[in-house]
């Protein structure tokens, strides 16, 4: 994936770019975990989200929010982080004003960020939540949540109790429109170690039926 630099609301975001030749393909954007803890966009999970959109066709951004790496500006108790969200994504359209749909997919701390950003767009035809800290941070913001999506979890979490990401999947299941998904990786925690590789697994199975329902495209491109 390229090295890129965006123009945040604080100064440079360092990023990886994963380009593709169709002018109309789908984007994404992946967002990593608490920049105060050591989230950054080289976290394996964040990776292997952006390999798996990469490789069925979508034109691919992570990047590290303000204060993170090369990313100037400090903390921005995700309020900034937010704003570099935005600002990413506006960057990724302008580059690929005709793309037909955007996801976004985040980890953690980028899981709350990335569903405050879907709210914000009612372009988004997706989304992948991993192991959203319903305990620590308000999601009431998903009322309603605009678009269909996966969460998921794993019920060894040592940080968020899986009671409470279930609360916040019963509720959002409560509403009209949309199909949330769950998935339970047993005996997982937090970052998910051993269990890592499953968990990317039933992702990929979740993007792929997406692909067929939604239609996105026909054919899978020719990888990197």
């Amino acid at each position: 994936m390229a090295e890129v630099i965006i123009t945040g609301p604080e100064g440079r975001l360092e990023g990886r770019y994963h380009h593709v030749e169709s002018a109309t393909a789908p984007l994404a954007v992946i967002l990593h975990p608490h920049p105060q803890y050591g989230g950054n966009m080289n976290n394996r999970v964040v990776q292997g989200l952006a390999h798996m959109f990469a490789k069925r066709g979508f034109g691919t951004l992570r990047f590290n929010f303000r204060g993170v790496g090369r990313s100037q500006g400090e903390y921005g108790r995700g309020e900034g982080e937010l704003m570099d969200a935005a600002a990413a994504l506006d960057w990724l359209q302008t580059l690929r004003p005709e793309s037909k749909t955007v996801w976004v997919a985040g980890f953690s701390f980028g899981a709350w960020i990335g569903m405050q950003l879907l709210m914000r767009r009612p372009e988004m035809g997706g989304f992948i939540s991993i192991s959203p800290p319903a305990n620590m941070y308000d999601f009431s913001f998903l009322a309603p949540c605009p678009s269909s999506g996966l969460i998921i979890h794993g019920d060894a979490d040592e940080i968020v109790p899986q009671e409470a990401v279930l609360r916040l999947v019963d509720k959002l299941a409560l509403q009209k429109g949309i199909i949330v998904d769950y998935e339970n990786i047993e005996g997982a925690g937090h970052v998910f170690g051993k269990k890592l590789e499953m968990m990317l697994g039933r992702c990929e199975a979740y993007l792929d039926r997406r692909i067929e329902e939604d239609g996105i495209f026909q054919s899978l491109p020719e990888e990197d």
